[in-house]
């Protein structure tokens, strides 16, 4: 009796657990079969290499540029393809919290890196043709990190094998354009880098812009109202990556070739737009800090930010209060000693000065909102300055003129109702023109103070 009810309980428990692997086997096999189902047939796709002294700020980058397209809800996967270099937080980031495919390569060797008019900080921008090498998808549109999408692009995954735009009259900008990944034609892209094609600047603009060399005489892209995927090669309209400098001249976008949907930032690198002190000097960039606000926020940033901040208000005060006694410094009977330290004392105020308004700007977090970025510089230079004022009794109003010189430009720069950039550089060349005089005597009369401070008894008394 005991042996069969043991028999029995043993035969319904085996019989749940078989009942339970095959019900977890089937919702297994269901899940594999919608992730495939979900699986997008194209892909966003841009490049993280490391060896340059701003990698961190593109890292950046590409998370607001990946959260951007995340939050236009693009049909298409998001794909970082990245060296094997790349540190591996940045990597679980964009996996983790950016939704990102991070597919790691080796660095592609440069064949043009003793070109004499070699960059080198594009030594390992052709790590953009492993774009060719993602298979898995029919389409893929490649980016740089510096493009700023204003509205969903996934028409242009109905372009043919290869489409690119031209802001330079004559050769396409490599930072977007379609391809449709090929091995064979990886291969021989790689092939070409061994054999030594043809690169007039040693980077992928050269390299690429050199293997599809007839894409001038193309047709224009315009998508299928069928939604049917074309076949060859097509010019995309400019309004794919409209070049920012055309905005400048009247302060508006007026491109009227394609959707106004792709803004890039080509040129010098230290005016890319997440960087806090592009905007007001190049108004545009405040747009991209923006997309970060409402994506990335700066997280990242603010811990900095406060500390800096405590730190210099703290020196405000500190200076303040110890003013009667922070000048004072005795010396011997000596004349010559005395116009040696003198001339010192001058040379180190000045210095002092030059510094208050540099060195801020050098550990700001780089990649800071402007308006953080500029408050932050502003207390610094500021707090700095208060320093040499108390140390060297010398006047407020003047030490602090190229202070407000630099407060009255960001005005005149962030204005935001200028009927043209050309009235606006006016304006910003008419204020300095009136500024300058103030800046100069202040100059002179700091200098002039700054000689008598050190001759006063109350700076200098005597020993003995």
């Amino acid at each position: 009796m005991k042996m069969s009810t043991l028999v029995l309980v043993w035969s319904v428990v085996l019989g749940l657990v078989v009942h339970g692997m095959t019900t977890f086997g089937e919702m297994r096999n269901q899940e594999q079969q919608k992730q495939v189902e979900n699986r997008h047939k194209f892909a966003y796709a841009t490049m993280m290499y490391m060896g340059t002294p701003r990698d961190y700020e593109f890292y950046v980058a590409i998370r607001v540029m990946l959260r951007s397209l995340a939050r236009l809800k693009v049909d298409a996967d998001l794909v970082v393809i990245a060296s094997l270099d790349v540190p591996l937080r940045w990597v679980q980031a964009w996996e983790q919290e950016d939704g990102a495919k991070v597919v790691r390569v080796e660095n592609l060797n440069n064949p043009y890196k003793n070109q004499a008019n070699f960059d080198k900080r594009f030594k390992l921008t052709l790590n953009k043709i492993y774009a060719w090498n993602l298979v898995e998808y029919e389409r893929v549109v490649m980016l740089d990190a510096d493009n700023l999408f204003l509205q969903k692009t996934d028409e242009l995954f109905q372009c043919g094998q290869f489409c690119a735009v031209f802001i330079n009259p004559c050769v396409f900008h490599t930072g977007l354009f379609v391809l449709q990944p090929s091995k064979e034609v990886f291969k021989d892209m790689v092939h070409q880098l061994e054999t030594g094609q043809d690169n007039p600047d040693g980077a992928d603009q050269g390299f690429i812009g050199g293997y599809f060399s007839n894409l001038l005489d193309k047709p224009m892209f315009y998508p299928p109202t069928n939604r049917t995927k074309l076949d060859g090669q097509y010019r995309l309209p400019l309004g794919y990556q409209m070049d920012a400098t055309y905005y400048y001249l009247r302060l508006r976008w007026n491109v009227p070739c394609g959707p106004n949907s792709v803004i890039t930032f080509p040129g010098a690198s230290w005016l890319k737009p997440w960087y806090w002190w592009s905007w007001p000097v190049l108004p545009l960039g405040l747009q991209w800090h923006n997309q970060r606000r409402q994506n990335l926020g700066y997280g990242a940033e603010l811990p900095m930010v406060l500390i800096q901040s405590i730190l210099y208000m703290g020196i405000i005060t500190v200076t303040r209060l110890a003013r009667p006694s922070i000048s004072k410094l005795c010396y011997r009977r000596n004349d010559k000693d005395i116009s040696v330290i003198q001339a010192g004392l001058k040379l180190i105020a000045i210095w002092s000065i030059l510094a208050a308004y540099v060195f801020p700007f050098f550990v700001v977090p780089c990649t800071s909102h402007p308006i953080l970025g500029w408050g932050l510089y502003l207390i610094g230079s500021f707090a700095l300055c208060s320093v040499a004022i108390n140390a060297f009794i010398l006047p407020t109003l003047q030490v602090l003129t190229p202070w407000l010189g630099i407060f009255g430009v960001l005005l005149v720069m962030a204005f935001p109702w200028y009927p043209s950039g050309i009235v606006r550089a006016l304006a910003i060349f008419g204020y300095a023109f009136c500024c300058a005089p103030f800046v100069w005597t202040s100059l002179v009369n700091v200098m002039a103070c700054l000689q008598a401070s050190v001759e006063r008894e109350v700076f200098f008394p005597k020993l003995g």
